[in-house]
């Protein structure tokens, strides 16, 4: 092939011939008669052009390498930046310098800006506008932790959250809590849109997540059930109580009708008379105020004799939790949750008799309230409640409740315990908080049922209890279901699921508190989609609270139950009026 040059009316255009020759065509006569019509290239490429080269630029497979160097920086280019067998990818000196790293300081401006301009976004819902300012919050957590509480605070005070934001979301507060929960929540999918509907109202609440039981049971329902035992006529005296909310710091004669904060505070006052009370605080309690120490030791001081048990004690009692007052967070402390657990366990040592007494953790047991985080966070994060756990099951061995095999239960298992009686009856207590809708740990993997791994727990005991021809009480403080309000769905539904399996053989009764009311629920089989007498599985007992709070009677129930079958023969409940 060759190169021809041609010329057309002053323009110039290339084209090939078979034997390298440029030839030149004009239109103009003078142009062809001043140069020649043709130029035939040398076959050679001319290697005098450069001094230097990668290849050998007189071979025809390939074209000249030169070697070139760059008149400014005095470096030589190298042979892989034009080698056509190896073509690089990627320039590994890039020119575009990065922004310099924001500090936290400006991260969270920049949160808080992003969150603010997400909240006004016409096109988002009010939902997808929760969960995108969720994701923002999850970036700082994991990138600025130290910045979380003044996310939480910033926020708080701009969207008028609460009045008294420091005082919930602070350091000492709330503040840390979340900061946790966004980072390890999945807060663009289930876990954001629980967060967003129960604590914010503006998400639906998800549906809870379809059940897959495959594996969880180790053997299926006894069919036939095993025959029911028979009754000894033989009763025990049981002693049910509940929602103590001991209040040291009640001062008599403040105001009882409070318009703000808790009642029956030196600091408490009703707004339409701030500086005399309208309703003073009487020595035995009030309607709108947690128990006074009078209120606490009246009571107990009381149910011996009016029970018939002065001189022979309770079989036992149980005590389904709720033990610290309804102080404001900033109230609160890791102090005062180790007095009310020492003084109260002492109490029901000292006044109710040497029967012993099975408790369990209520939300109003930890510091702050409802809050029980999972071990599955790992290290300091999962442990972050252990005092708590240590305390209470060494106070309980203590007295001496639990034996050592229980003890060493409820240390590693969130104070959850079970105690196998000398009548052979078996008491399986578990936290609740691990359920409940407050506790913000819970909305972390939230569509799993059983993060914590209390109810595989509860399973494998009663599992245990059914092996042995056993029969079983549980005791917890939050309600499993009832009103939806309380308890989490998918914990819910498996706590359903296992009663299902286990009753009426194994399970007996299960007993609760938190409510304040005296309540009686009854589980059905299949998921209560037939009511009736034959499809009753069993019974869980509500126990009324010793608190007045709010605008309750104290009360507490006492149990005559066949020491056989363990199945409740009677109960009586009992409540008082605080003196005015």
């Amino acid at each position: 092939m060759s190169l021809k040059l041609r010329c057309f009316l002053g323009l110039a255009t290339l084209a090939w011939s078979q034997d390298f020759e440029f030839a030149l065509a004009a239109a103009d006569s003078t142009l062809t008669s001043t140069v020649p019509s043709s130029y035939a290239v040398p076959g050679a490429f001319p290697t005098s052009l450069y001094s230097h080269y990668y290849n050998n630029p007189t071979a025809t497979s390939a074209q000249p390498q030169p070697v070139i160097s760059d008149p400014v920086t005095n470096e030589i280019f190298p042979y892989s930046l034009t080698d056509p067998y190896n073509i690089s990818q990627y320039d590994t000196v890039d020119p575009h310098p990065l922004p310099p790293k924001a500090s936290s300081q400006m991260l969270l401006q920049q949160a808080v800006a992003q969150i603010k301009s997400i909240s006004v976004n016409p096109m988002l819902s009010n939902c997808a506008r929760c969960q995108a300012s969720l994701e923002v919050a999850k970036f700082l957590a994991l990138a600025a932790p130290e910045q979380g509480t003044n996310l939480a605070l910033t926020l708080c005070e701009y969207f008028k959250y609460s009045s008294s934001c420091k005082k919930s979301f602070g350091p000492l507060a709330m503040g840390p809590i979340l900061t946790q929960v966004v980072s390890f929540a999945d807060v663009g999918g289930y876990d954001g849109q629980s967060i967003c509907s129960q604590f914010l109202g503006l998400c639906p609440a998800p549906a809870a997540t379809a059940l897959n039981l495959t594996g969880w049971f180790a053997k299926p329902k006894p069919n036939p059930l095993p025959p029911p035992k028979q009754p000894s006529g033989q009763l025990l005296k049981v002693l049910h109580l509940s929602d103590m909310h001991i209040d040291p710091r009640y001062a008599n004669g403040a105001e009882a009708n409070c318009t703000t904060g808790l009642c029956c505070r030196e600091n408490a006052y009703n707004s339409q008379s701030p500086n005399t009370p309208l309703l003073p605080a009487s020595r035995y309690g009030s309607f709108l105020c947690d128990s006074p120490f009078s209120l606490i030791t009246s009571l107990l001081e009381a149910i011996p004799p009016l029970t018939g048990t002065g001189s022979t004690g309770f079989n036992f009692t149980m005590f389904t939790g709720d033990m610290l007052a309804h102080d404001p967070y900033n109230q609160q402390s890791r102090a005062l949750n180790e007095y009310a657990e020492v003084v109260l366990y002492d109490l029901f040592k000292r006044m109710l008799g040497p029967g012993p007494t099975y408790a369990t953790l209520g939300n109003h047991d930890t510091s702050l309230p409802d809050l029980a985080s999972p071990s599955s966070l790992g290290g300091a994060l999962g442990q972050q409640f252990s005092w708590l756990y240590d305390h209470v099951t060494t106070l309980w061995e203590q007295e001496g409740w639990l034996p050592e095999a229980s003890v060493e239960s409820s240390r590693t298992h969130y104070a959850a315990y079970m105690v196998k009686r000398a009548d052979g009856l078996r008491v399986i207590s578990l936290d609740t908080n691990l359920w409940i809708t407050s506790n913000y740990f819970n909305y972390i993997n939230s569509s799993e049922p059983d993060v914590s791994g209390i109810l595989r727990f509860l399973t494998d005991e009663l599992q245990d209890a059914e092996d042995a021809g056993d029969r079983v009480w549980i005791i917890g403080h939050v309600i499993s279901g009832w009103d939806g309000s309380s308890a989490l769905p998918n914990p819910t539904n498996l706590f359903y699921q296992i009663v299902d399996r286990f009753s009426p053989h194994v399970i007996a009764n299960i007993f609760w508190g938190h409510t304040h009311e005296d309540q009686l629920s009854i589980y059905y089989a299949n998921n209560g989609t037939n009511m009736s007498a034959e499809t009753a599985q069993t019974v869980s007992w509500t126990g009324p609270s010793v608190t007045p709070l709010a605008n309750l009677n104290s009360g507490f129930r006492v149990y005559e139950v066949d020491s056989a079958t363990f199945e409740v023969i009677d109960a009586y409940t009992s409540v008082f009026a605080p003196d005015r």
